[in-house]
């Protein structure tokens, strides 16, 4: 984070991983405070979304309450494809380019080069 410009924050639809959040959040501060100032939250990605289980939507909800600007529209499904790419020594997009985890980070590249656009 020292040589960094921004941090990209994946964030697991899960309890803990509001825990985990709050504990990089101090990290980024301190980070700034004495070796990178213009260090910046690029943004957060909510990932293993389960649209079925009750707990993803809520942590959604929660952190898009709280970090209103800060995360990302784009969410990562939980997607089978997703778990078996490294396995194979492979990228999704070269594994499974049409999978839904795929089409998902495609559209956060999308995303983050329309902020940049946006805000130059």
């Amino acid at each position: 984070m020292t040589a960094a410009e921004s941090v990209l924050i994946p964030l697991q639809c899960e309890f803990y991983a509001m825990e985990g959040l709050s504990h990089i959040l101090k990290t980024i501060t301190l980070v700034q405070k004495g070796l990178n100032p213009s260090l910046r939250i690029e943004g957060i990605l909510l990932t293993m979304f389960d649209a079925r289980n009750n707990l993803s939507h809520q942590v959604s909800e929660e952190i898009r309450n709280h970090f209103k600007k800060e995360t990302f529209t784009t969410v990562v499904p939980r997607n089978v494809r997703l778990s078996e790419a490294p396995s194979h020594g492979k990228p999704i997009i070269l594994y499974d380019i049409t999978s839904r985890g795929a089409t998902s980070y495609m559209d956060l590249a999308k995303e983050i080069i329309s902020r940049e656009v946006q805000h130059g």
